[in-house]
């Protein structure tokens, strides 16, 4: 079983993400990752799946969103040639001594601090999953109070795909 990131170029119509979705569950087949957002043409909305399955159910996938009506093209994000990021953002309990330590883990990742209170901090991190991934695992000692993640979303890297819509 291995993980498949999927970048869906769709119509941006009513009911559509309930159409992506719902195929998703007809057939059984788990998502790990949804995002979805309108592109620099408002007519359509890129939409970022993250599946996993075998080869077939992967590849039963793709083919059974190429057939949704609204779909206008699919693309395989394969690791060496896109790009893809997460948004993570999470709430620790941070003590007035701790939070020169936080900052520094913070800084090393690149996050930001975005909001701060007298026993708690929310930091901003983006990047690919591994490094979200190890962020946290900084994060060991101190106590995670909640934390959101956006979902995995990308794009190829390159020229040679990209599809202009008149």
């Amino acid at each position: 079983m291995r993980s498949q990131v999927m970048s869906i170029l769709v119509e941006n119509t009513p009911g559509l993400l309930s159409h992506v979705s719902g195929l998703f569950s007809r057939r059984g087949y788990n998502i790990d990752s949804f995002s979805a957002g309108v592109t620099a043409d408002p007519r359509f909305t890129r939409i970022t799946i993250v599946a996993s399955g075998d080869e077939l159910i992967l590849e039963q996938i793709e083919k059974q969103l190429a057939k949704l009506e609204d779909v206008v093209d699919v693309k395989i994000l394969e690791p060496g040639s896109s790009v893809t990021r997460e948004l993570m953002i999470v709430k620790i309990s941070a003590k007035a001594e701790d939070r020169q330590s936080v900052l520094t883990i913070t800084d090393i990742f690149h996050g930001k601090v975005v909001d701060v209170t007298h026993d708690s901090m929310v930091i901003e991190v983006t990047g690919h999953q591994d490094k979200l991934q190890s962020f946290l695992d900084m994060l060991a000692d101190y106590e995670i109070l909640e934390l959101a993640r956006t979902g995995l979303t990308g794009l190829t890297r390159g020229t040679k795909d990209v599809v202009i819509i008149d």
